[in-house]
């Protein structure tokens, strides 16, 4: 099969367009063009074909993979669903996330313990916590360690409950402060030791 042409630059996503003599369209990043030593009436075998695709996929993979990562922290398996998600081929998601994991660019102990980070600088409770870490997909012998020094929320929760209760507030307003710091992840009987610090109020009452 014979290349009818190929693309002088690359696009927007940083691929090249390369059209074969029957009409099909691979779009390559620059180092597989270099590898293959592509250039305008090469004739590639259908082996080199099949070569030429198979990598095409695996570096769509590792560029798909290196964006997400990018982006935010990830867990192998959260990155491995993403891409596949994306339409990268399973196998090839597979080697980009193992490819990604030699170079250090997922770590998943490192990705609990950032997600942890940030849920304590928002102010959430530790099960607000400990659901960011299931829904990243971070396998569970992670968590002990990442939330082992989770911060005291006291003053967080302390601060919220002055910021949305006033001295005009009814229990319907205090309800409602106290439902929407159980849904940031804090304790019941945190919550109910901080509102009692504010005022006389229990939350048996609600």
């Amino acid at each position: 099969m014979r290349i009818d042409s190929l693309s002088a630059s690359a696009d927007r996503a940083g691929k090249y367009k390369v059209v074969f003599s029957d009409g099909s369209v691979l779009r390559l990043y620059r180092q597989t063009v270099e590898d293959f030593g592509l250039y305008t009436g090469r004739e590639l075998t259908e082996t080199e074909i099949t070569e030429l695709r198979t990598a095409a996929g695996q570096m769509s993979a590792k560029m798909r993979a290196v964006r997400i990562v990018a982006a935010s922290s990830v867990s192998k398996k959260d990155l491995q669903n993403r891409l596949v998600q994306k339409g990268e081929d399973p196998l090839q998601a597979k080697e980009a996330v193992k490819w990604m994991e030699e170079l250090k660019l997922v770590d998943d102990r490192q990705t609990a313990a950032q997600v942890v980070s940030r849920c304590a600088a928002k102010g959430y409770g530790s099960s607000r916590a400990k659901q960011a870490l299931y829904e990243k997909k971070i396998p569970k012998e992670y968590w002990e360690d990442a939330l082992a020094d989770y911060p005291d929320q006291t003053e967080n929760i302390l601060a919220f409950l002055r910021s949305h209760l006033r001295d005009s507030a009814d229990r319907k307003d205090v309800k409602r402060a106290v439902d929407a710091l159980l849904r940031r992840g804090h304790s019941y009987a945190d919550v109910q030791h901080c509102l009692r610090q504010l005022s006389d109020v229990s939350l048996e009452e609600f």
